[in-house]
């Protein structure tokens, strides 16, 4: 990431550092084997492997879930432990999106605003500028800064009183997940005004003997410093990160022994709307507005709205969300859909409550908890049954297939298979020692399945220290034996229920 130029979609890619059915109702436990027309990974005729052995073959310790499912009809054709409740990781994030559909509509809009708390006399607002937000989690720098020209292009050249900014429409929190270490980009703080995925650029040059380093709020077109968010660096090897707040400010340090010639990367926000107020009085300035920078407003202010921006519609902003798996987007717009059903939650465990008692409104799915939105917390848990249930349930009601991403077919060795018959698109998840896959694959000759595979050494994973969990020893290995186990299902399944 370094350099100076980054897009919005460049910054949400770096975040990749988730009525009961008739129908299922009596799913098999073990496998139903109809007559099929096998396809191999080259698409030739073979004989498909039982289920159990590729698990067996995987070796992977702890357990395994999966169902699938005719879409259409919602049939279990095939299952192994289908109501057993496993992490679903970022697979969440698909019931989320439904939620978030049925809840607040694809067309929903989130609005970022300037207020005035008093009339405009010869460009001076007589009292505050508030800037106040409904939670946007895309806002981002280059959005910021086109508010603030929109306010001076409505002839606002200052205020008697001072920026102050409103970030109540959700609650502040100062993290998705405690248990992850303090530096991981995609446990970001959250509040009601969110801004660059609550994420600030960490940048550091050789500078002599010691570095040389800046923390900013940067995009593509601007580059404005922060001091929200502070760095310095210390003469040690390990740990690589220390983390406290002080004062309302991130005060970070980092191991001089880490840093090498240079580099940079994005850090986590723990306070979004001071963070999101600093900028924009950065960016009022640089347009010629001139007011200080006052502390928070506890209430939505009455006053003039001098300018609004609009996120995109959020059909578009799920999909960026299921592709590039942000935690931040499915934590905001969970909250707003758990908001919009009644009271707003108080908390992201509250919050995911509520969206557990939806899903079991609406599919009889009682063996879902969910601590969160983005699956990013592990105690999170749903049955393979009750995802296929949502997938072939609600999912065809509030178009979620459509936002889903593809999913290549790749063999043993992790090879891309191009022109492989099979079309899958799903939701991936993935935490340490959990690995899911939840979508649909659609065969040549029109066969429509639904599915979904959990698998998860729970044991192992909560042996982990919070300082191990970025990057522990043999996770990479187990998860993409997983990722294999779930690709060679998915062809077994091809071969078993297509013609």
């Amino acid at each position: 990431m370094n350099g100076p130029t980054l897009s919005r979609r460049f910054v949400l890619a770096g975040l990749l550092t988730s009525a009961a059915s008739c129908s299922l109702a009596d799913a098999p436990e073990r496998s139903l084997r109809p007559a099929a027309k096998p396809l191999s990974e080259s698409g030739s005729a073979r004989h498909a492997s039982g289920a159990e052995a590729l698990i067996e073959a995987a070796k992977l310790d702890g357990k395994v879930g999966f169902v699938v499912a005719d879409s259409r009809t919602g049939q279990v054709l095939e299952s192994h432990n289908p109501l057993l409740p496993l992490p679903p990781a970022s697979t969440a994030k698909a019931i989320t999106a439904l939620f978030a559909l049925e809840r607040l509509g694809p067309g929903f809009r989130y609005a970022t605003e300037v207020i005035a708390t008093g009339p405009v006399a010869g460009g001076v607002v007589q009292g505050d500028i508030v800037l106040a937000g409904s939670g946007d989690p895309t806002l981002d720098t280059n959005r910021l800064a086109e508010l603030a020209q929109r306010m001076r292009r409505a002839g606002v050249t200052g205020a008697t009183g001072r920026i102050r900014v409103w970030e109540g429409a959700l609650p502040s929190l100062r993290t998705i997940d405690a248990e992850q270490p303090d530096h991981v980009g995609y446990s970001p703080g959250i509040s009601g005004l969110n801004l660059n995925f609550n994420r600030v650029h960490f940048e550091w040059k050789r500078a002599g003997s010691g570095y040389s380093v800046t923390m900013d709020a940067r995009s593509d077109k601007y580059r404005p410093p922060v001091r929200t968010a502070r760095m310095d660096v210390s003469n040690r090897d390990l740990p690589v990160y220390t983390y406290e707040q002080q004062g309302g400010v991130d005060r970070w340090t980092v191991a001089s022994k880490a840093l090498g010639k240079g580099g940079s990367r994005w850090l986590p926000v723990r306070n979004p709307g001071a963070y999101a107020g600093e900028v924009f009085h950065s960016l009022a300035a640089a347009q010629g507005i001139r007011a200080e920078l006052g502390e928070p407003v506890s209430r939505r202010p009455q006053g003039t709205v001098l300018a609004q921006v609009l996120s995109d519609d959020l059909s578009t902003i799920l999909r960026d969300m299921l592709q590039y798996s942000t935690n931040i987007t499915a934590e905001v717009v969970g909250m707003t859909a758990a908001g919009r059903g009644g009271s707003m939650p108080r908390s992201l465990r509250e919050s995911g409550a509520g969206m557990a008692r939806w899903l079991e409104a609406r599919v009889g799915a009682n063996k879902a908890r969910f601590v969160d939105h983005s699956g990013l917390g592990a105690a999170s848990e749903i049955s393979c049954r009750e995802m296929v249930e949502a997938l072939t349930v609600l999912s065809p009601k509030l178009g979620l297939r459509s936002l889903l991403k593809p999913i290549p077919m790749r063999n043993s060795a992790g090879q891309v298979l191009d022109g492989h018959p099979l079309d899958i698109v799903a939701k991936t998840g993935t935490l340490n020692f959990v690995s899911a896959l939840a979508g649909y694959v659609r065969a040549p000759d029109g066969t429509d399945l639904a599915f979904a595979m959990f698998m998860a050494d729970e044991p192992r994973r909560n042996r982990l220290s919070k300082a191990e969990r970025e990057s522990p020893q043999g996770a990479s290995a187990w998860n993409g034996r997983a990722k294999n186990l779930q690709l060679r299902l998915i062809e077994r399944w091809g071969a078993l229920y297509t013609g």
